[in-house]
């Protein structure tokens, strides 16, 4: 009977509890019930996914498979300061979860006190993201950006170029890794390994996901989630006065999107008008990878989601709040940027009275999810 049970839960894993009528507090029985019963596949406890409505399922690498125990590991790392060479930062330093898992900085700065070249950007429903980081074409999966941080040198991050063997030996030598390592790889006699811990880390981030924002619940039939100014702002998000929906529509609020039934990976990046001395080097944007000039200031629109909560904005943190942010779109661009040909087709002026602005940013408020950035499962186990 064990048997047949943990083959049902494996199957309802893989296909998702929504997709055959369990609801989310089902899903969690079933969960615990695999838990109790003590039945975990040679990867571990599989992961049930709790996916709000109209989330499509995520993608993930056949690789590395999402467990519980390897989402625990790495929910630690993350928080964790023995990952930067000094001891002073851990991936959340950079990415806090009151803030979206932003840091409220133009550029963040690293564990040295070096400033970046960009925005710290948002990881809601960064398991969604077809492309990582502003403007690099090839960075595909969070394992192979987890890498980045703790061993890139320009700039530091983590600052642990060459330092691999001190960083595993840290780990093993905590008294709470051990056995947080050994749960999410069982099958590895030694899982301390760089691979291990970014396949951690992956899985973390892939577990935060966002939609239960105002809008979400407009959306799902509250019409009292929206204030009528948001509603107003709504339509103008989605109206072909403000065109926004062109960069940023969909589930999540962007263009780049991956899940299961993607069926075509369109990669797209934009020009969004900036001013010219946005764009020199090294946030050249796109053009720093393909060196053509056509490139040059083309960025990953970003996913909106929580947006309220992820100031300063654009990919030098050059504009200050929303309204800024719209006054911008509004105007075709800033300085020279609204006559730049690589500037995208969409973005182009329209006319907006004051309140119309504010209506446009009530609605960018209501993509705010308290519950994303106030879940204990998404904080510091520490």
């Amino acid at each position: 009977m064990k048997e047949i049970l943990l083959i049902t839960i494996l199957l309802f894993s893989v296909i998702g509890c929504g997709s055959i009528g369990i609801g989310k507090e089902q899903g969690k029985d079933l969960q615990a019930g695999l838990l109790l019963l003590g039945q975990e596949s040679s990867e571990g406890t599989p992961y049930i996914w709790d996916l709000p409505n109209g989330f499509p399922r995520p993608k993930i690498p056949e690789n590395n498979p999402m467990t519980l125990e390897k989402v625990n590991l790495g929910r630690h790392l993350f928080y964790e300061t023995e990952l930067s060479e000094n001891k002073s930062q851990a991936c959340a330093s950079c990415h806090q979860q009151d803030k979206a898992f932003t840091d409220g900085l133009a550029v963040s700065s690293g564990s040295t006190g070096q400033s970046h070249p960009r925005n710290a950007q948002h990881l809601s429903n960064a398991v969604y993201n077809l492309r990582l980081t502003w403007a690099n074409p090839l960075l595909k999966n969070l394992e192979d950006q987890a890498r980045v941080p703790m061993f890139g040198d320009n700039p530091i991050e983590l600052g642990m170029k060459d330092k691999e063997d001190l960083l595993l030996s840290r780990l093993e030598n905590d008294p709470i890794y051990p056995s947080l390592f050994h749960a999410a790889f069982p099958k590895d006699p030694n899982p301390f390994s760089i691979l291990n811990i970014t396949k951690a880390l992956a899985s973390f981030q892939r577990s935060l996901i966002s939609g239960n924002s105002a809008y979400d619940r407009f959306q799902s039939g509250d019409i009292s989630a929206l204030s009528a100014s948001a509603i107003r702002g709504k339509n103008l998000f989605f109206g072909e006065r403000g065109e926004c929906f062109h960069c940023h529509g969909g589930f999540n609020f962007t263009d780049t999107i991956l899940h299961t039934g993607t069926v075509f990976e369109e990669v797209t990046f934009h020009n969004n008008g900036l001013d010219s001395s946005n764009f020199t080097s090294p946030n050249g944007g796109l053009y720093e990878f393909t060196f053509s000039e056509a490139d040059r200031g083309k960025f990953r629109a970003p996913s909106l989601r929580n947006v309220e909560l992820t100031a300063p904005y654009m990919h030098d943190g050059s504009l200050p709040d929303l309204l800024s942010v719209i006054n911008h779109y509004a105007n075709g661009g800033s300085g020279d940027g609204t006559l730049n040909p690589n500037k995208d087709p969409f973005v182009r002026s329209f006319s907006l009275s004051e309140s119309e602005k504010l209506d446009l940013v009530e609605f960018l408020k209501s993509l705010t999810d308290e519950n994303f950035v106030t879940n204990p499962a998404f904080a510091s186990p520490f």
